[in-house]
């Protein structure tokens, strides 16, 4: 599939398929404006079929949208909260359960499609747009539903050999108490994202709540239980972060996704456990940002992603820079 002629505007649909929710929109570019906007449901704990055809049926209202606006759709790009290898095929069912599923097939009876990574997606905005657009290398973390992380160079972000250099949330905190000697070993998801705020919450304080943001509000008005659930889980991350740091060096960490996008409580203890966290001195004043696209970086990523595959020549501001 060939991209339209280098200089010409053209409209791509993002999707960003998430656990909680599939934010969506109609991108042009090259300036990777957002025209329209949709965001939905995804209630992932249902049948994959069910959740595809939903995710199928809103490209086809974008689709309508950018009509409207005068614009042709040339592809769509998925962005989704799993494993993807290089050539854009699925390769988990951890968060939405699409493997098997004709999804390529669905798609393209809409119009041509490439899936990626929600993490690689998502830094791809950042290089492209927001606030990697002129770093030679950044680390891309995402912390919501879940928590994950993709190197960028070059504008670039780093697949992997087989799609899976994105994994962060399985990262173990394993610790004993000095006190008692219990041993305890969560993995990093299970204590430091939004649900997981959530669930440890609920079980401090027995009271029910919706999501991890309300934990963060409840410790901004000095909940006693909020603020040890939140503070801790922002350490804990910090301790994952800087390992990250000191294996690959970055000129920056780029912090996104509901929760890290949050820069109260929970982001103050993160950068702060970072840096303590970091081995050299000289990077211990690591730029720590906050992803400048927000909640669009997910899908401008995703469309840029298709884009990136089917538009030649075609370079982020980065490599403009470099050439």
């Amino acid at each position: 599939m060939a991209g339209p002629k280098n200089g010409s505007k053209v409209a791509v649909i993002g999707l960003d398929v998430g656990g909680t929710k599939t934010a969506a929109g109609v991108v042009l570019f090259p300036e990777g404006k957002v025209l329209c906007r949709r965001v939905i449901p995804t209630n992932a704990s249902r049948p994959g079929g069910v959740v595809l055809g939903e995710v199928v049926d809103l490209s086809k209202e974008l689709v309508r949208q950018a009509a409207d606006l005068g614009f042709n759709v040339c592809g769509i790009g998925v962005g989704i909260a799993e494993l993807v290898d290089a050539e854009g095929n699925l390769a988990s069912a951890h968060t939405i359960n699409w493997l098997g599923l004709p999804v390529h097939a669905s798609f393209a009876e809409v119009a041509p499609v490439f899936l990626e990574s929600d993490v690689r997606a998502a830094a791809h905005g950042e290089a492209l747009l927001g606030a990697g657009r002129q770093l030679r290398s950044f680390v891309y973390v995402s912390v919501g539903t879940g928590i994950s992380c993709c190197l960028v160079q070059g504008g670039k972000p780093h697949c992997g050999a087989h799609g899976c250099a994105i994994v962060l949330a399985t990262a173990p905190l394993s610790a004993t108490c000095p006190s008692c000697g219990v041993h305890s070993h969560p993995i990093l998801e299970e204590f430091a994202s939004g649900p997981a705020l959530r669930r440890r919450y609920i079980e401090a304080a027995k009271v029910s709540i919706q999501n991890g943001l309300e934990v963060t509000d409840m410790a901004e008005r000095g909940d006693p239980d909020a603020i040890r659930v939140v503070q801790s889980g922002g350490e804990a991350l910090g301790v994952v972060v800087g390992l990250v740091a000191n294996i690959l060096d970055p000129d920056a960490i780029i912090v996104g996704g509901g929760l890290g996008l949050d820069d109260r409580l929970y982001w103050q203890s993160m950068v702060e456990s970072t840096r303590s966290h970091i081995w050299a001195d000289s990077v211990k004043s690591l730029p720590i940002l906050h992803a400048q696209l927000a909640a669009d970086a997910g899908l401008i990523g995703a469309a840029a992603s298709y884009w990136r595959q089917y538009q030649e020549p075609w370079t982020t501001p980065l490599e403009r820079l470099i050439k």
